[in-house]
């Protein structure tokens, strides 16, 4: 019998010992440049051959509503103030079911924020403030 798919509403960022729970994720992937070389057969046809190149992490960026919480603004201090080794942290994203049980699962090592953003604020407006951090990473695996 087919699994369901998971819905994307259950899930909890852990960054080092940061833990928390976001609105959006997006970046988990990678990709590959592609190279294209160009040769001709015995019949003077062109031919294109694609072949996979350098292999490149996306970015990682989590949005939430902001909070009192000063974590993810201390983690980026220290990239700003250059103490990157110390800012480097592995992290993981786990999805989970309905019942709570964990179901899908990514890591990634040696990341750090390379962005993060403040709300937007409009006093005209009733909606959640909501901040972005983006994490550059140098590996993610599915493990899960």
């Amino acid at each position: 019998m087919p699994e369901d798919p998971l819905v994307s509403f259950n899930w909890f960022v852990t960054v080092g010992s940061i833990q928390a729970a976001f609105r959006e994720c997006h970046g988990l992937g990678s990709e590959n440049e592609v190279i294209e070389y160009k040769a001709s057969n015995t019949f003077n046809q062109d031919l294109y051959q694609k072949q996979p190149g350098k292999l490149k992490w996306e970015n990682i960026s989590l949005k939430r509503g902001i909070t009192s919480d000063l974590a993810l603004w201390e983690w980026r201090k220290k990239v700003e103030e250059g103490h990157y080794d110390e800012a480097r942290s592995n992290g993981s994203i786990v999805m989970y079911d309905q019942m709570g049980t964990p179901k899908a699962e990514w890591t990634f090592e040696r990341g750090w924020p390379c962005k993060l953003s403040g709300p937007s604020l409009n006093a005209a407006t009733n909606e959640v403030a909501i901040e972005e951090v983006v994490i550059a990473h140098e590996k993610l695996v599915r493990v899960k």
